[in-house]
């Protein structure tokens, strides 16, 4: 009972009243709740999702997807139509990043900035086991709400670098979302969550690869600044 309310709760049937269409999932159409010896349940009736899941768990499978250019360009324009929606949900909290960002960051020697240049809304968990092809729907709401821009895009490729073509793909068809001040913070972020989950035992095999994601994010990020403080000497 006393978990029958918040976020995770009445994420989806908040989804379904604010997302705009233009963001393709499947419809909700019937939530029934009730309580019986103490606890609390809910069901919820959806349209059936047109297609599969690109992969069968978070982490891209060993199989390379056939996405095709017009699924990524339906993705591009999801979240983008996504970012604009306002909402007074949190799909990451400042509090955390203070907190976690210098003790997962440590390794790379410096001062991790906790503060994003930006926040929007995501859907906060947009992994490949979250997303069906060929034609691009998106599951899984119950989490979705405000972030630090490009979360959405950093996780997803944080997801896929287990593939290191399939990352280098992300990061082409992404790039107006990764290639910014805001995707980079964004990619710290989610390779933030990730390390501390592999703790946890999830997807361990990851942390190799997340490690040198943040190296190499962490050296543009610092010659970025670099070349800002340079412009303003001139």
């Amino acid at each position: 009972m006393d978990k029958a309310t918040g976020k995770l709760w009445t994420g989806p049937e908040a989804a379904e009243r604010l997302i705009p269409r233009q963001v393709p999932r499947p419809r909700l159409r019937r939530v029934r709740q009730w309580t019986e010896g103490g606890d609390a349940y809910k069901a919820e009736l959806y349209d059936r999702a047109v297609g599969e899941t690109v992969s069968p768990t978070p982490v891209l499978a060993a199989v390379e997807p056939p996405l095709t250019a017009a699924w990524w360009n339906d993705l591009r324009t999801a979240l983008v139509h996504l970012s604009t929606v306002h909402t007074d949900r949190t799909a990451v909290r400042q509090a955390y990043l203070d907190r976690a960002m210098p003790k997962y960051l440590a390794f790379l020697g410096g001062p991790v900035p906790t503060t994003p240049p930006s926040w929007s809304t995501a859907h906060g968990d947009l992994h490949w086991a979250n997303l069906v092809g060929p034609e691009l729907g998106i599951l899984d709401w119950e989490g979705w709400g405000t972030a630090p821009a490009g979360y959405d895009a950093a996780l997803l490729h944080a997801y896929s670098l287990g593939m290191p073509e399939r990352a280098e793909r992300v990061r082409q068809e992404l790039s107006p979302l990764l290639d910014t001040e805001d995707g980079r913070f964004a990619e710290l972020v989610v390779i933030t969550e990730l390390l501390q989950s592999a703790e946890r035992g999830d997807n361990v095999e990851l942390v190799p690869a997340l490690r040198l994601r943040a190296k190499e994010v962490w050296h543009r990020t610092a010659a970025d600044g670099v070349k800002v403080l340079l412009r303003e000497y001139d």
